[in-house]
């Protein structure tokens, strides 16, 4: 009777402990779905929280970016009127006439320099104005690894926020394709250029400034790379929309007639290359004066076509004019074997 009274206890005791394993494989399994519950929200936190992190230094940036916008536009007195008409992007061909250059090399990466040329009749837009300094900075150092990205960003927010047909769109894809044409990536760059040139057809007309900078930047594109005929007629459609705005006699169609000269020289015609630089000459003296940089480049640029078809009085004629106007400027007028101190 003994035994069986403690055979029973023992059995009940089994029951019991078996009830207890039951109840802790369920909160066992109970626990299980909460854990993997729990995992999910704390993933799905860390991505919301990485994304608000990469907003919130996008918003610094752009704050930083519009204080500097604020200062310059205080600077100028508020009113705009001092701010330069510039497109970003500049006439990249020489304008000196040596041998390494006049093959239309790349530029070396230390010279980038996208913002020199001026347009007349197009304005950068003030939400590009320090964008597009920031990224000269990095370019002339350099640091295309800094510079690429942060053109990419801006065309990604811009084309957010305005769709891709837009005039700022067609801006940031010039200034992103003259980074890659100074890192020799032409066929990006080229690419990134024909899109600008439909969009600001597209928008801004066919005979627009900003039309003409865009030409003439992919007409210096296709030279760099030897491809002086495709490069040609670029350069004159360029050309033909800077006389229709600004007239025939305006110093940007003079530099304009340089660039086209360049070419044709390329090209050994002669006779084109002395009509457009005469005549890109006659403009600069006219428009700017007989002192101006550009009047004795352009002189130099014409001496030099002569000498490449033997013309070396010609030549010789304009280099004593180029050496006795840079002397009388330093020293004063000559006169035979005597000279007049300048004052």
């Amino acid at each position: 009777m003994h035994l069986a009274n403690h055979l029973q206890i023992v059995e009940a005791e089994k029951q019991k402990l078996r009830a207890q394993v039951r109840r802790l494989v369920q909160e066992n399994a109970w626990l299980r779905d909460e854990l993997a519950s729990t995992q999910q929200r704390l993933q799905t936190s860390e991505q919301t929280v990485a994304q608000l992190e990469e907003e919130k230094r996008h918003l610094e940036f752009m704050r930083s970016v519009c204080k500097y916008d604020q200062d310059q536009e205080e600077g100028q007195g508020g009113d705009g009127k001092n701010q330069e008409k510039s497109d970003p992007v500049m006439d990249l061909f020489p304008d000196d006439q040596d041998d390494d250059r006049n093959n239309m090399s790349p530029t070396p990466q230390n010279q980038l320099n996208l913002s020199q040329q001026v347009n007349a009749g197009y304005e950068i837009p003030a939400r590009l104005r320090t964008l597009h300094n920031l990224v000269i900075q990095y370019a002339s150092q350099s640091r295309y690894e800094v510079a690429v990205p942060l053109c990419k960003q801006a065309l990604e927010d811009l084309e957010k926020t305005s769709g891709h047909d837009h005039p700022d769109v067609a801006t940031m894809l010039n200034i992103l394709a003259l980074v890659y044409r100074d890192q020799n990536k032409y066929k990006e760059a080229a690419n990134l250029l024909n899109d600008a040139l439909a969009i600001r057809e597209k928008t801004l007309g066919e005979n627009h400034p900003a039309v003409a900078a865009t030409l003439n930047n992919l007409a210096v594109l296709y030279g760099k790379r030897g491809k002086y005929k495709e490069a040609e007629p670029l350069c004159k459609r360029a050309l033909d929309i800077r006389e229709k705005v600004l007239g025939k006699d305006h110093p940007d169609v003079a530099k304009q007639l340089n660039n086209l000269a360049l070419l044709c020289q390329n090209q050994g015609k002669y006779e084109e290359v002395e009509k457009y630089y005469q005549r890109a000459l006659e403009i600069y003296e006219k428009r700017l004066g007989a002192d101006d940089p550009n009047v004795s480049k352009t002189m130099n640029n014409l001496a030099s076509c002569y000498l490449k078809q033997g013309k070396y009085k010609e030549a010789e004629v304009l280099y004593k004019q180029i050496l006795n106007r840079a002397h009388e400027r330093e020293f004063g007028t000559i006169d035979g074997e005597h000279y007049t101190p300048k004052k």
